[in-house]
């Protein structure tokens, strides 16, 4: 486990089903969802990190191991592909209007199913939001590769539990490189029971989450279909070396550079830059102080595109129940409680 420790956090000891197993062995493991189905036995795991020590014990680290092999492909190998081939496009003069279209439509429209749909919506449950449209959020959330929807909120709930401590799945503490690419190799079961519980019951993020291949797959299929190889390379491939690495951006960047305006219990921090290409996502120093915010841009030059379309899905009442700090509860978290008038607009 490269060389430390196994803490409890993890390893667990309990038994626990094959599907388990591959499903939580990576969060953003595309091939968690071809684990076998329910009513196979079920698999210890050993408290001193050796792995599993149960009949299915070959099996079940067969299965971790094609899950770091899978992510590998769909992290680096194809979206780095992508770079490649789009570099390539540019040096030949091939490129045309409808590959850049598909880049920019393909990057906004996956970003906002991670941005509102994984993360606002399913993580922190900041609004409510019908069915269909949940669904469709969802669906553009698989299409950016970035794991099933449940794993990544057991993934993103744990790390709001650990930040920027011990347990924490991708702390910079660790290293820039491991809080942006290497832990997605770290053997970490993320208990999705204790971290992403409150989806038990939620029939459209767990059929969403069991497909996940299958949105995956359209999210390359679509732009083939409008414009061949070239269109796979914009729109399939380089869209997706973009989101997942801005995904990755907020875990490393915002957690080492920019500023810090809000107490919080961790190193958090708003990035500009990252708020633009993240789509809201950047004002990460605003999210820790108010986790459960459907806002993370909480001034006026703040950008959130993320906090401007809930604000017109809530105008169209297609969402509802929208929570937003108040003045005052702001006024308290702030290290210059003075500044708390310039944070009125996310109560309006």
């Amino acid at each position: 486990m490269h060389g430390r420790a196994a803490s409890p956090e993890r390893w667990h000891t309990w038994p626990i089903t094959r599907r388990e197993v591959s499903a939580r062995a990576l969060n953003l493991c595309p091939c968690a969802v071809f684990a076998p189905g329910p009513g196979e036995p079920p698999v210890a795991l050993n408290p001193n990190g050796a792995g599993p020590v149960a009949t299915h014990a070959t099996g079940a680290r067969t299965r971790i191991i094609l899950s770091i092999i899978v992510s590998a492909i769909f992290v680096f190998l194809l979206p780095g592909l992508g770079v490649v081939g789009a570099g390539l496009s540019v040096a030949r003069q091939i490129v045309a209007p409808v590959h850049v279209a598909l880049l920019l439509t393909g990057f906004v429209g996956t970003g906002l199913g991670i941005t509102i749909g994984y993360h606002r919506l399913l993580t922190h449950r900041s609004f409510d939001a019908h069915p269909i449209l949940k669904g469709i959020l969802l669906v553009l959330g698989s299409m950016a590769v970035e794991g099933p929807a449940i794993a990544w909120v057991a993934n993103h709930m744990k790390h709001h539990a650990f930040s920027d401590r011990p347990g924490d799945p991708h702390s910079p503490n660790e290293g820039f490189i491991h809080a942006h690419w290497g832990w997605l190799f770290d053997f970490s079961l993320i208990d999705v029971d204790r971290y992403a519980g409150h989806l038990a019951r939620d029939t459209v993020a767990r059929w969403i989450s069991r497909t996940f291949v299958l949105w995956v797959a359209i999210g390359y299929i679509v732009p083939f279909a409008i414009s061949g190889w070239e269109g796979l390379i914009w729109g399939g491939l380089l869209r997706q070396f973009a989101v997942q690495n801005v995904t990755f951006a907020v875990n490393s960047v915002c957690h080492r550079w920019g500023t810090r305006p809000f107490k919080t219990r961790d190193r958090s921090r708003n990035n500009w830059v990252v708020g633009i290409l993240g789509l809201g996502e950047g004002w990460h120093n605003n999210h820790h102080a108010f986790p459960t915010s459907a806002f993370h841009g909480l001034r006026w030059w703040e950008v959130d595109l993320s906090g401007h379309i809930i604000r017109i899905l809530e105008a169209a009442r297609l969402v509802w129940n929208v929570k937003r700090p108040d003045v005052e509860h702001i006024r308290r978290r702030l290290f210059e409680p003075a500044a708390a008038p310039a944070y009125a607009r996310v109560t309006e």
